[in-house]
């Protein structure tokens, strides 16, 4: 029996663990959970680091790119969203890692780069030993041949990381992106051995097989770390307390909506078709609703669409708007003005700037737009309501009739994630000695029986 259970252990997917044998001293100022984190990723080579907002997942990439740049050719990349460049510059700079933001490949020398995404034409990513992806989520919002390209570039790369702090519980395709670019397996071999196409569904989505549930959690945790707490890894959880988050849900004033198309009846649930009629017949009195809200303090009005986006501009003209048509410098300018409080109030949609930014200035914010995209969602409320943050964050989400349905469908996508982060963290721990020769005797739970026509006397 013994012999066969070797057997079993050996068939096991797992990560291969390709960096360092022995790890070199970490920064002391590093938290235990975070020095966890780095060591992993130093063993592993190539890992994916997946902590929540405020848990230092910018220490991590930056201590983890001191040590894999000394061990390649001298020379570490970290990609990141828009604006977020310079605001990981600065925290570098406060304990003397050699950062510099670079804007093409000509500024380029030893040490730690950091670059925003949308330069990565100008970068020669060859010229890396290695390279982490920030809030590498955003890595969806490329289009396909932009991915291919990035994960086709950096194949051969020893040291990568791909850090975010929420892969989506139901984008198994994002998961895929993450394990071929870190070259554990490609997207098409982990949904052919750890997912069944659902033809039971109309649109077939993919989903875990239930017998594979274990062996795929066990499969992340081989390559990748998860937390939404420092308890999650171990740690001691002092100074990491949130605070109160409050959301408020306001029904915009005339906001009655008509029937299209000549109906008879409006239609009073979203879908793909009507939602945009929904938001357009009532965007002016969303928001009137945002702007009577806004009282002097930090704001942020988080919008979905163009429309959206002009009319909080007409409501409140002394706001700043960063919007896709303005030019990078632009951008990165408007942006700079809101974190250091220059501007009070900010109109941007969170696909945008919704990823990596760090504004525990602010604790308020109105969503007078939302999409069915629960990651945007939460990154979003997760820019103020953050470790760090000392005020409770007020959320102020204004619909119109019919909107609720959104809400609803963010909220099965929650249910979604706290399950995705349950069955990681209960990986980690069967995972801790990261052993590749760990071994799990199989514990049959199901009691089989004969269904009645076999066993009745008739």
């Amino acid at each position: 029996m013994v012999p066969y259970q070797d057997f079993l252990a050996r068939k096991a997917v797992r990560a291969e663990s390709r960096g360092m044998d022995s790890i070199p001293p970490l920064a002391d100022y590093l938290f235990p959970f975070q020095s966890h984190c780095v060591e992993f990723a130093l063993r592993q080579g190539r890992t994916g680091i997946f902590l929540d907002t405020g848990l230092g997942k910018t220490f991590v990439q930056l201590e983890w790119a001191r040590h894999a740049e000394a061990a390649s050719n001298g020379r570490a990349l970290i990609l990141t969203p828009l604006a977020v460049a310079r605001q990981i510059e600065r925290e570098g700079r406060v304990f003397d890692y050699p950062v510099r933001v670079v804007r093409d490949q000509s500024d380029v020398k030893d040490g730690i780069s950091i670059c925003n995404y949308d330069r990565l034409d100008k970068l020669d990513l060859g010229a890396f030993g290695a390279v982490s992806l920030d809030e590498a989520s955003i890595l969806k919002s490329f289009t396909g041949k932009t991915t291919r390209a990035l994960i086709d570039s950096l194949s051969d790369h020893k040291w990568k990381m791909a850090a975010t702090a929420t892969p989506a519980p139901n984008d198994h395709m994002e998961l895929g992106n993450y394990a071929e670019f870190l070259n554990t397996l490609s997207a098409v071999e982990m949904l052919s051995r750890f997912f069944i196409n659902d033809t039971s569904t109309a649109s077939q989505e993919w989903r875990l097989k239930r017998h594979g549930e274990i062996a795929f959690w066990d499969w992340m945790a081989s390559w990748s770390r998860m937390a939404e707490s420092p308890a999650d890894l171990g740690d001691d959880i002092s100074g990491f307390d949130l605070p109160a988050l409050n959301v408020h849900i306001h029904r915009s004033r005339d906001s009655q909506i008509k029937a299209s198309d000549g109906g008879l009846f409006a239609a009073v649930s979203m879908s793909a078709t009507t939602m945009h009629d929904v938001k357009r017949q009532t965007v002016k009195a969303r928001a009137e609703t945002a702007a009577a809200l806004v009282n002097g303090e930090p704001w942020v009005l988080w919008c979905d669409t163009n429309y959206e986006a002009d009319a909080l501009k007409a409501a409140m003209p002394d706001a700043i708007e960063v919007r896709g048509s303005q030019s990078i410098d632009q951008k990165e300018q408007l942006l700079d003005a809101f974190s250091s409080g220059d501007a009070k109030v900010l109109i941007a949609k969170p696909a945008m700037c919704g990823h990596g930014l760090n504004w525990q200035h602010c604790a308020r914010m109105a969503f007078v737009g939302r999409s069915y995209s629960y990651e945007t969602y939460y990154q979003a409320v997760r820019r103020c309501w953050r470790y760090g943050q000392k005020h409770p964050v007020a959320v102020h989400l204004i619909l119109a009739e019919g909107e609720r349905e959104i809400g609803r469908v963010i909220d099965r996508k929650a249910r979604e994630h706290i399950e995705m982060k349950s069955a990681m963290l209960a990986a980690m721990a069967r995972n801790k000695s990261a052993a590749s020769d760990r071994k799990i005797a199989y514990e049959p739970n199901h009691h089989g029986g004969l269904p009645p026509w076999l066993t009745s006397d008739a």
